[in-house]
């Protein structure tokens, strides 16, 4: 009787524990919600209150006004604040810095004589908070925007994979990269194909770089005296080569900024923030 006795008090016992440990559980619950309800109050009322500020900055900016361009300009380096965070409430991602899962080129034919392929992969670029939009354009009948741009300081950095073959011998090397640009400026060309919602073409074009600074790892598959060579004539010697390889750089980039284009301004309400 005493055995039959502790084995229900045990099991009374456990009972209560559980439901205690149901009870302090739902109280956790329900004290976690609070708590984060003020954090979701703050998150939404930030949100608003962006979304009301970007309407502001382009309240006096009207369709066909003569100072249409100059407002539109004036607006676009107010919202430099917003290129760390983006525009969530618009669906437009950050842009300082910018990402790029991967970007390719290709020239040639690697199965002759000649060519290569350039894979750039995890690529970030950094610097758009501290740039300025000197000169915009509208062009209606293109369905079109041109834009040129000063940067201070741009870098960019990422991992690559290039393969080559060179009168017939193939070359292969991978590793990681960085590129810092000084005193740079670019013009941007932004076009819709279609109407609304269309796909967006973008194509960009270096105008001045003050000084640029290349590292690129394992050029030489780890050869450390080599690659110092190497990247010490890159960056002394750049300035002469640019020309060549200045239209190369302008597809790359042109490939990247078209898909992060589409990807936050394919869909941009522009008749909810811009009237007529």
């Amino acid at each position: 009787m005493l055995s039959e006795s502790s084995a229900e008090r045990s099991a009374v016992c456990a009972v209560v524990q559980r439901c205690r440990e149901h009870i302090l559980a739902s109280k956790m619950r329900f004290s976690l919600r609070w708590q984060l309800l003020p954090v979701l109050l703050v998150l939404a009322i930030q949100q608003c209150a962006g979304q009301r500020e970007v309407f502001r900055l382009f309240a006096n900016c009207r369709f066909g006004k003569p100072n249409f361009d100059p407002c539109i300009k004036k607006a676009f380096n107010a919202l430099r604040p917003w290129f760390k965070t983006g525009l969530p409430e618009f669906n437009v991602a950050p842009f300082d810095p910018h990402r790029a899962e991967f970007i390719e080129q290709r020239r040639g034919d690697l199965g002759g004589l000649g060519g290569y392929r350039l894979l750039l992969s995890n690529v970030s670029e950094y610097g758009w908070s501290q740039s300025e939009v000197t000169k915009y354009r509208t062009e209606p009948k293109h369905d079109r925007i041109v834009y040129s741009q000063f940067f201070p300081e741009k870098s960019l950095d990422g991992s690559y994979d290039f393969q080559a073959k060179i009168l017939g011998l193939p070359r292969h090397t991978r590793g990681v990269w960085n590129l810092t640009l000084y005193d740079y400026s670019q013009t941007t060309t932004v076009t819709r194909i279609g109407g609304p919602g269309g796909l967006l073409k973008v194509r960009v074009e270096i105008d001045k770089i003050g000084d640029m600074k290349l590292h690129i790892s394992d050029l030489f598959h780890g050869a450390k005296i080599v690659e110092s060579i190497a990247d010490f004539f890159i960056n002394t010697m750049w300035q002469p080569s640019f020309p060549f390889i200045k239209p190369l750089i302008n597809d790359l980039v042109s490939v990247a900024f078209t898909d992060i284009f589409n990807e936050s301004f394919r869909y941009f309400p522009l008749d909810q923030v811009i009237k007529s």
